[in-house]
């Protein structure tokens, strides 16, 4: 049976200084996602865009602004889920993470809370707080919201009413983080994938899929595209030396997405605008087609 794929788009971001980033979701889409899964032999059922009300649409910050949209991703990514779909998410920035994961917390048959484990793919950590913070970014600082370290209640409006332990984080390809961040990680449960076991394809990634999967009821992979190695992608805004290729994490995607528990797939901060020749966005294709990829090796 064709895989059945829901994309779903985020339209904000909460950083004022990366507003560009909003039209990110709309450059990865038009240009030709849908054509690449249906030559991967998907059905893509439906394609839905956060709306925001009129009256939310009329209320004040760029953090307010970003919960209320998440609001509603939350809500599309959970209903996609409960109808069988494998959920794609495009993303402004790293800040729509919130909202991915309430979605599929909330994507169970009852209103019991599913147990969310994350694989973070980023070369930055995001795991700062509003006091740790050397640039005050809220795009630093998803994964300790969403670990209920910070901001509680902006977690709570983005949809993600309970926060996700540290034990169900793994991070990979991490390889950028401040001092203050490095304690966060190091006093957390947090357990981390290094670009050397991508690039070798070590037995680690596996290892550690099925480590999350046995506590958890359901995975979410989140890629920061700038996991990989800057020397084959352009325009990115923060260029992190080392990291994977493409073929690499490519590689290594058809291995984590085999695993029945991962059930979709979240791309963050395409540098729209800045990628004329297309290698970034042929980038995220290709990481696109081999999730499919192992998503269809489980039946095989």
């Amino acid at each position: 049976m064709p895989l059945r794929v829901g994309i779903s788009k985020l339209t904000q971001c909460g950083d004022i200084i990366l507003e560009r980033l909003n039209l990110a979701p709309d450059a990865v889409e038009n240009g030709g996602l849908k054509k690449i899964l249906e030559d991967s032999g998907c059905i893509v059922v439906e394609l839905k865009t956060t709306e925001l009300t009129k009256e939310e649409a009329n209320q004040y910050g760029a953090w307010n602004m970003l919960g209320l949209a998440s609001r509603h991703l939350a809500d599309i990514v959970a209903d996609q889920v409960r109808r069988g779909m494998f959920t794609i998410g495009l993303l402004p920035a790293c800040d729509g993470l919130m909202g991915m994961l309430g979605g599929y917390q909330r994507s169970g048959p009852n209103s019991k809370p599913l147990r969310v484990g994350l694989i973070w793919l980023d070369a930055h950590g995001d795991i700062n707080t509003p006091e740790t913070t050397p640039s005050g970014l809220l795009a630093g600082m998803p994964v300790a919201i969403a670990a209920g370290l910070c901001l509680e209640r902006l977690r709570v409006k983005c949809g993600l009413e309970v926060a996700i332990p540290t034990k169900y984080i793994k991070m990979i390809g991490v390889r950028d983080v401040d001092p203050l961040e490095q304690e966060i990680i190091n006093m957390s449960d947090i357990e981390c994938i290094t670009s050397d076991d991508i690039q070798e394809l070590s037995p680690a990634i596996n290892q550690q899929i099925e480590r999350l999967a046995r506590i958890t009821d359901i995975i979410y992979v989140h890629v920061d595209i700038d996991v990989l190695n800057p020397k084959e992608i352009a325009g990115l805004g923060l260029p992190v030396d080392g990291g994977p290729t493409v073929a690499q994490l490519s590689a290594a995607f058809e291995i984590m997405f085999q695993n029945p528990k991962v059930g979709g797939l979240g791309i963050a901060s395409y540098p729209v605008g800045r990628d004329p020749d297309r290698i970034t966005l042929n980038a995220i294709y290709e990481l696109v087609k081999h999730a499919v990829r192992g998503v269809n090796a489980r039946s095989s």
